[in-house]
């Protein structure tokens, strides 16, 4: 049996720490994401969702506990490792696409593969099957400026999978949109996931769509609950 893509064990957060204000976030959080699956984060605003994501993601470290990524112990490894899996390994999408607005929509999926090591002949080959895939190929040469809010976040999705990482860490990628729209970019973005076979752990408040993932996990009072 192949390893979890994301295990989490005892994970805690406070912040402001032995300060009055202090806020623990997360009280002992464990949790298994398997090869391919897709799974819903629901979490009401302030609940911890992000700070979450982020210690999955090595964006950020608990006070305790383990964070293991394909079955490598990442707890207490140096900035340069982190870095390393990161680039590798995972995929992020936030609620804002945070595209460069000088670079096209192809180029902007193209510069992380350049940074990687990737060819340019091969990260534009790259850059067009994903573009194609969501739908937006005839678009590539586009600013994004020149793009609506849903194509711009596709693009993003897209940037997101550009280096082929086993895991995606998305945090209310169609928050930003409309409801048609959030519903049109969300299949979009189940099947790039479907079609790549990568695990996702996906926070939205939307329900309808967090009911079209494998399994749907909530996070209260800094505590996970299936």
């Amino acid at each position: 049996m192949s390893d979890p893509i994301l295990r989490l064990e005892g994970l805690s957060k406070t912040y402001n720490r032995g300060e009055p204000g202090e806020v623990q976030v997360l009280r002992g959080v464990d949790l298994v994401l398997a090869p391919g699956e897709v799974v819903a984060l629901v979490a009401p605003s302030g609940a911890g969702k992000s700070t979450l994501l982020h210690i999955a993601g090595l964006l950020d470290t608990p006070d305790t506990g383990l964070v293991e990524i394909g079955g490598q112990d990442m707890s207490g490894t140096t900035d340069r490792a982190r870095t390393a899996m990161r680039r590798r390994d995972i995929g992020f999408i936030y609620q804002f696409h945070h595209l460069l607005p000088e670079f096209s929509a192809a180029e902007n999926i193209i510069l992380p593969q350049l940074a990687n090591g990737t060819g340019a002949t091969e990260a534009q080959a790259r850059a067009d099957d994903l573009l194609d895939r969501v739908g937006i190929k005839p678009r590539a040469a586009h600013r994004p400026a020149a793009l609506s809010g849903g194509e711009q976040q596709r693009v993003a999705f897209c940037r997101a999978l550009a280096n082929r990482p086993r895991l995606l860490l998305a945090d209310e990628p169609t928050g930003n949109l409309d409801p048609a729209t959030s519903d049109q970019v969300f299949g979009a973005l189940m099947e790039l996931v479907s079609g790549t076979g990568l695990s996702a752990l996906i926070a939205t408040h939307n329900m309808e769509l967090a009911g079209r993932m494998d399994r749907v996990l909530r996070l209260e009072s800094g505590q996970l609950e299936r």
